[in-house]
């Protein structure tokens, strides 16, 4: 057997050297890099330090301490990287620095951190230039280890090797081929130069943006292996650096299912095992929220030691609005939820360590990445953890890539220029022709800058000359086409120039995103393409109308017209209505539909809040309110209660708040949400103590119950039952709700109902009735104490504005003709409903209303166009939109 070796670079070539080897089914051949090379010569178990040796190494000696200049950034997250990177420069331009510690006290303290890092490497693991050392001692074994040496491609050759390479000349055969390079002169062996290749036609095109150059290089792609003029091994893309368009390629591929090759591999968080490790990381850097914690226990129940007993049903007793961000209040939380268990299964001794564990933060992430991943999680999460500190997770994951599986044999392949040096093929597109790309520019070294050692000894061969070789070769590899390729504005929209590389004689073509493509890449991009053909798709063809019908002035299907009697329509007025419910279908019918014949429903946000918004802030007072009086009745009972008693009760309800309100909805953090309670348990105590009451023996309730679903067993020492039913006179309308405050005289002939606002009172808050259908408790409470209590001849009711500083009541002038007038406005929107008019009404104008997501993306300007049809449509209906 002849015994011969081959040197390449990057992966693509490694991979591609390989093939062709099998593909002449050629024995003997071993293939190479150049620190591959040395250690095959070095012999034994020696190998190149790699960054899983030399990151560990670096923190132990940075951990030793005793430095001047490093000691200011030894602790920062990015060091380890950054020395890493200044390591491999001076490892490659050969430089000895214990001889260069005099020059400066910053070169002395890398010597020194050198020289630990190199006693911190395990047996056998050698730098490039103890490497490089070694295999010249031993470089009379050569013919017999290596045989002939070709070096493939290598554009450059990095110092640190040319001493090798010129006593290894001496003993074998030792060529280079294709250099790529026209320094040369320093290598001792023989240079051969292929053959040119006749130039092929150049092409310049313009993009809009990264996505869209993503989306030219594929309809070319698939132009090119559709017609036949090329296979999809002999096509290539490329860029100096591939971030901007790797999320790109990823998601179209997908769509497109080419065959395209990553060779630089696809980003880990793509993958099942990345977005465990993802989830795990968002615990231990953002905290327990449950969401966070459901999420990392559906990705880590089946594969974790920790978690493989806990039931599936673990997280049902628990209040899904409850965000949980503190570990006691998941404590509270799982001890509640154990009184009532779904499976009889207690999650508790699974779920609580793990809990345990979790709220340690960052400085647990290797323990738990330990018990709570997968065998391949973990070794993504070990490797991340080896990066960079666990406070820098979310960085060091989105770094990480995984083999994308595909055969580059058989493949396109998307690389960096880098890659594609060293497999240059016929067919390529180069990305990114901007001055910012081609050619990168050379930045100066963050940790030995020019002023301390010259940038040329540093990097003699900085990343500039890097690509304008790439440049050179790939372009003149190109034998069959060469299309290079630029955006003219960035993904934040900020204008490129052009790389001055591109040919100044040659015109570029401009490639608009609305152009109608020869090939399309996908399925979408063909129906784009024929525009007669995505007229036959159904779904297409409804989008299509609906775009075209929003901006028609009159009123049509897609603006909430449906046909009449219509059975969901039917089914949600017959449903029992609250007073959300009603405003809604007094002013946007449409939002009614969506929401309650629909059954749509606003995504709560997910971060946790710093403040409460307007509607939980008022529900956390009416709990303060209910929970006091319930306290004070019936002994002593609130009409008889002292002002310290009332403040004694309402400071326990407080305190009860507090505990109870963050296992059931999401609540701000401890120091906010204190200051929060103290806020609203002001209003409560405003309330609580506002006016006198009727007479002696006046009983008081808060948040009472009509309506309400249930068999009334729990109605003792109430007034009614809770599931009474209440209609609106008139109507067939059933409502049901709670009254904020009610007071009943003792001997039962009056009533008082009271609706607590917790905004400041607005303008003319006295002639208030339904205030254009945004006020329609206080109404409602009074429907309910009249029809529950009929024996009361006297009904108030009255509106409180609880932010001002001295409430004032507000009374309705005559509770008759308010319950009336209401009783007429829901007769009008039920006619309308039914006759199938559900169109946006001034909500739908509201910026915090939380259906405009449904509506045209400029809902401002939809609204203006439809403005004269609407009102049409809606006719005498939209009279309570003026009245008080």
């Amino acid at each position: 057997m002849r015994r011969r070796s081959i040197v390449v670079e990057g992966p693509l070539a490694f991979r591609m050297a390989r093939i062709g080897a099998a593909q002449r089914a050629e024995s003997g051949l071993q293939i190479f890099t150049l620190p591959l090379l040395a250690a095959r010569l070095a012999g034994g178990f020696s190998r190149p330090a790699r960054s899983q040796d030399l990151d560990p190494a670096i923190r132990t000696a940075l951990q030793e301490g005793g430095f001047t200049e490093l000691e200011r950034v030894r602790h920062l997250p990015g060091t380890t990287r950054s020395i890493a990177r200044t390591l491999a420069k001076v490892w490659q331009a050969d430089l000895a620095l214990d001889t260069l510690t005099s020059r400066s006290a910053r070169l002395a303290e890398f010597a020194e951190v050198e020289r630990r890092v190199r006693a911190s490497l395990p047996p056998g693991v050698l730098t490039p230039r103890d490497l490089r050392d070694v295999a010249l001692a031993r470089v009379a074994h050569a013919p017999a280890m290596l045989g002939a040496i070709e070096i493939d491609r290598l554009t450059a050759i990095a110092p640190v090797w040319r001493p090798l390479l010129a006593k290894l000349a001496t003993t074998v055969t030792l060529t280079w081929r294709n250099p790529g390079t026209a320094d040369v002169s320093w290598f001792a062996g023989q240079v051969v130069s292929g053959e040119r290749q006749p130039a092929a036609a150049m092409s310049i095109v313009t993009c809009a943006n990264p996505r869209a150059e993503a989306v030219e290089a594929l309809r070319w792609m698939r132009e090119l292996i559709a017609s036949g003029r090329a296979r999809p091994e002999e096509i290539a893309i490329c860029a100096t650096a591939t971030e901007e368009w790797d999320e790109h390629f990823l998601v179209l591929v997908a769509d497109a299912d080419l065959p395209l090759h990553f060779s630089h591999g696809v980003p880990v968080l793509a993958s099942r095992d990345g977005q465990a490790c993802a989830a795990l990381a968002d615990v231990l850097l953002n905290g327990l929220r449950q969401d966070r914690i459901r999420r990392l226990f559906g990705h880590a129940a089946s594969r974790s030691r920790a978690l493989a007993e806990l039931p599936a049903t673990w997280s049902l007793s628990l209040q899904p609005g409850a965000a949980l961000f503190e570990l006691d209040q998941w404590r509270r939380a799982l001890d509640e939820a154990a009184g009532r268990p779904t499976d009889g299964i207690d999650p508790r001794p699974i779920v609580m360590p793990v809990l345990e564990l979790l709220a340690q933060g960052p400085g647990a992430a290797a323990q738990a990445g330990a018990v709570l991943l997968g065998t391949a999680a973990r070794a993504l999460w070990t490797e991340a953890l080896r990066r960079a500190p666990a406070e820098a997770l979310e960085f060091s994951l989105h770094d990480l890539c995984l083999p994308d599986g595909r055969d580059p044999g058989t493949s396109a392949v998307w690389c960096p220029a880098s890659h594609l040096v060293g497999a240059p093929r016929p067919w390529v597109r180069l990305l990114g022709m901007t001055s910012r790309s081609w050619p990168r520019r050379a930045a100066e070294d963050p940790l030995i800058p020019a002023h301390v050692l010259p940038r040329p000894v540093l990097d003699p061969d900085p990343v500039t000359e890097h690509d304008r070789r790439a440049f050179v070769v790939i372009t003149g590899h190109a034998a069959r086409g060469c299309v290079l390729s630029r955006s003219r504005r960035n993904a934040q929209g900020g204008q490129l120039s052009a790389s001055p590389l591109l040919p100044q004689d040659m015109q570029p073509q401009i490639l608009k995103g609305a152009r109608i493509p020869q090939h399309a890449f996908s399925e979408v991009d063909r129906l784009l393409a024929r525009p007669d053909e995505a007229a036959a798709s159904p779904a297409l063809a409804a989008a299509d109308l609906c775009w075209r019908d929003w901006r028609r002035p009159g009123v049509t299907a897609h603006d909430g017209q449906v046909r009449a009697d219509h059975p969901q329509i039917a089914r949600a007025i017959g449903e029992v209505q609250s007073a959300t419910s009603l405003r809604l279908m007094l002013r946007d019918p449409l939002a009614f539909v969506w929401r309650y014949a629909l059954g749509w429903r606003a995504v709560p946000e997910d971060d946790q809040p710093l403040t409460l918004d307007a509607r939980a802030y008022g529900e956390l007072v009416h709990d303060l309110l209910k929970r006091t009086v319930n306290a004070l009745e019936p002994v002593p009972g609130y009409a008889r209660a002292s002002r310290q008693e009332i403040e004694a009760a309402l400071a326990a309800s407080t305190e009860t708040v507090r505990v109870h309100w963050p296992l059931e909805r999401a609540a701000p953090p401890t120091l906010l949400w204190q200051h929060t309670l103290t806020a609203a348990a002001q209003l409560a105590l405003k309330a609580l103590t506002l006016d006198e009451t009727f007479q002696s023996g006046t009983r008081s309730w808060t948040e009472l119950a009509f309506g309400s679903a249930g068999d009334g067993a729990t109605a003792t020492d109430l007034p009614w039952r809770p599931d009474a039913e209440v209609t609106i006179p008139g109507t067939e309308v059933r409502i049901r709700g709670s009254i904020d405050r009610l007071d009943l005289t003792g001997d039962g002939r009056a009533v008082r109902v009271s609706d607590y606002k917790t905004g400041a009172e607005p303008r003319r808050a006295d002639e208030i009735v339904l205030g254009r259908g945004t006020e329609l408790q206080r109404v409602i409470y009074a429907i309910a104490a009249r029809q529950l209590l009929p024996e009361s001849q006297r009904v108030i009711a009255r509106l409180v504005f609880l932010a001002d500083q001295e409430p004032k009541p507000y009374r309705l002038p005559d509770v008759d003709q308010a319950i009336a007038e209401l009783a007429e406005h829901v007769t009008a929107a039920l006619v309308l409903l039914r006759n199938g008019h559900a169109l946006p009404g001034p909500d739908a104008r509201e910026e915090h209303n939380d259906f405009r997501i449904a509506l045209p993306a400029s809902a401002t300007t939809y609204l203006q166009t439809k403005n004269a049809a609407f009102t049409r449509a809606f006719g005498e209906f939209a009279r309570i939109w003026g009245c008080r």
